[in-house]
């Protein structure tokens, strides 16, 4: 199985995405969570355009990216786990558990730091949240967060087949909370225990500050819980919430050229403290 995924790298990423793509924008369809106010074309026009644009810049400037740098560490003997020879059965599930930490750090720093908010603010602005919003990320953003994530591989001589595993995990998660689409109340108490849900992490798309500055995590939600970030419900209720940001409430986000152009316009938010996350209980 390990030799199939790494010498089919490409063509199982293709056929998760497009798997996931096509079943949950189906489920949406079938039982929407809230019903579209604005173009679907133009949205996944814009979203799926910000996505293949990233891509592009990562391959013409970071063309190994992180399974190639996974790769040549595993050859070289680099990084922690290759330093002391840890076997992949440890290696393996560790570099899993750290990836996703990273990534709930970044998301967290891009929330806080003033100039990396203007880059993922890109993801807010949509004005409604969908499978498309989960790969709805500026272009310059999927470069930083690639560097990132190969500085991270590297550090740990994570092995190649963990590194694909996640950014495959990732990328499906990242449609599959948020997805138009609600869980049985059941189901949904049950899983949040484990990974995000769609309802969890809709709380992050709320307008309200308070709200977006929580439930940072993709994958896993023990990182909010552990760090105090974890929000159960919104102010609103599910039901009367509002998607996006209040600066950006027209038509614009659903834009290609202008959600390219929003890091640079001059009128990013206030800085302020920390937010304070209200603990509720479960809808």
């Amino acid at each position: 199985m390990q030799d199939f995924l790494l010498g089919h790298e490409a063509a199982v990423r293709l056929a998760v995405f497009g798997g996931m793509l096509g079943a949950l924008g189906t489920w949406e369809i079938v039982a929407p969570w809230r019903r579209s106010q604005h173009s679907r074309l133009a949205r996944w026009w814009t979203n799926l355009g910000l996505s293949a644009l990233g891509t592009l810049l990562v391959r013409l400037f970071l063309p190994v990216a992180a399974m190639g740098v996974a790769a040549w560490c595993e050859a070289a003997g680099f990084g922690l786990f290759n330093h002391f020879d840890v076997s992949l059965a440890l290696s393996l599930p560790l570099s899993l558990l750290a990836l996703d930490l990273l990534i709930y750090t970044q998301h967290s720093f891009f929330h806080h730091v003033p100039l990396l908010w203007r880059l993922h603010r890109v993801h807010h602005a949509d004005p409604e949240i969908d499978v498309t919003t989960g790969v709805r990320f500026h272009p310059v953003e999927i470069f930083v967060s690639m560097a990132l994530k190969m500085a991270t591989v590297a550090a740990l001589g994570a092995p190649p087949l963990a590194v694909l595993l996640f950014e495959i995990v990732l990328n499906a998660m990242a449609m599959f909370n948020h997805t138009n689409a609600s869980l049985p109340v059941r189901a949904e108490r049950l899983l949040r225990r484990i990974i995000v849900t769609p309802d969890m992490h809709r709380i992050h798309h709320s307008v309200r500050r308070d709200e977006h500055d929580a439930n940072f995590g993709f994958n896993l939600s023990v990182w909010d819980r552990l760090f105090r970030t974890y929000l159960d419900r919104p102010r609103d209720g599910f039901r009367e919430m509002r998607i996006g940001l209040d600066e950006y409430g027209g038509t614009e986000p659903l834009k290609l050229v202008w959600s390219l152009a929003l890091p640079f316009l001059n009128n990013a938010r206030p800085t302020r403290g920390a937010p304070t996350i209200r603990q509720e209980k479960a809808p």
